[in-house]
């Protein structure tokens, strides 16, 4: 397929490969941001629960090798870069490596599906301060559309939460609750941004495709990391777990659909905190895998890479989309999920 592009650049989250590293990264993830530092604390005990390791790296690195074949299949022929946002490769070392081959012109995926400023607008700003630090050689670098509502997305997501159903015990199984679950945001980005209202129709679509009815079903949040003062989305999903207790539910599902693998935050807040409690309380709890390299996600990818290419050559492409919303746009309005704290000086 001719392009206009020079290569593709995965853009990721990043996370620590070493116990030494986990102060330092979750300093960058936070930095500018009113998180306490005993929450960071108690946070880097979470990642050195597992040998200071994040599987997320790894978790981009199965990606891409499942990724290029794909690509190929679909006579789409580009170099494969990849950048973090918060650890190595960070995305100014990544940048700075297209400028040395002379690679003029990027699409990037970001891996996040939904709008907010932490998901969609701060990679933007990322990659343009990534650009700035380079200078006048760097790349221009465009970004590919979200995808919360793109049909391949949600037959994955479908695909991973109707084998979790299936591995309930088969008595009273029509009555299990799936609790969908996302990072939580602060309301203050939430109340700016289409977040909830995406991620509400991600779990739709799912419980549509699952057959689970509207009353046994429901988006509840993880993973705050703000001061206690500040309001946030809920309800958090442990807080929802004892609701459904009072409410004589005995069989649930936990579905992460705001997240792409089973990274740190799904491993400690869902397989840990949250099977825990779950116990404690008499339920029986199974956890949807996410999508991680799901043969329909990896599609969706080359799907999405694909439809720009053809919008970028004038030719005729459908930009699918399934539910309510239609398909998001390709760039994102100036006034498009702004940052919703006073930055601190010189930040």
């Amino acid at each position: 397929m001719p392009s206009s592009y020079d290569a593709l650049l995965i853009v990721g989250f990043g996370g620590p490969e070493g116990p030494n590293e986990v102060m330092p990264f979750l300093e960058n993830v936070t930095r500018g941001k009113p998180v306490p530092r005993e929450r960071l604390l108690e946070v880097a005990e979470h990642y050195h629960q597992f040998g200071g390791i994040s599987p997320i790296n790894q978790q981009v690195r199965d990606l891409i090798q499942v990724l290029r074949p794909e690509l190929i299949r679909r006579g789409i022929d580009l170099p494969i870069f990849w950048g973090n946002r918060n650890w190595y490769p960070l995305l100014t070392e990544t940048v700075e490596a297209m400028v040395d081959i002379r690679i003029q012109r990027v699409l990037a995926f970001v891996l996040a599906g939904y709008s907010s400023y932490s998901s969609c607008r701060q990679y933007r700003e990322n990659i343009e301060a990534a650009r700035q630090g380079v200078g006048s050689s760097a790349p221009v670098i465009d970004k590919v559309r979200v995808f919360f509502n793109h049909p391949d997305f949600i037959e994955a997501t479908a695909d991973r939460t109707a084998n979790a159903l299936a591995r309930l015990p088969t008595e009273d199984r029509e009555l299990a609750h799936i609790a969908f679950t996302a990072h939580s945001i602060p309301m203050l980005m939430a109340d700016n941004c289409q977040y909830a209202a995406q991620l509400n129709e991600t779990a739709r679509l799912v419980a549509e495709r699952v057959g689970v009815p509207p009353d046994h079903w429901r988006v509840v949040y993880q993973s705050r990391s703000g001061r206690p003062t500040d309001p946030w989305l809920e309800p958090d999903i442990l807080d929802h777990l004892r609701a459904l207790k009072e409410q004589s539910v005995s069989q649930v599902v936990v579905a992460p659909i705001g997240f792409l693998s089973d990274h740190i935050e799904v491993l400690y807040d869902l397989d840990d905190e949250a099977f825990t409690l779950s116990k404690e309380l008499g339920l029986t709890m199974v956890r949807a895998g996410t999508v991680g390299t799901h043969p329909k996600f990896v599609a969706m990818i080359v799907d999405l890479i694909a439809e720009r290419l053809a919008n970028e050559s004038a030719a005729t492409c459908e930009r699918r989309a399934i539910g309510t919303f239609g398909p998001n746009h390709d760039l994102c309005p100036a006034d498009c999920c702004p940052y919703p704290f006073t930055r601190p000086v010189g930040s």
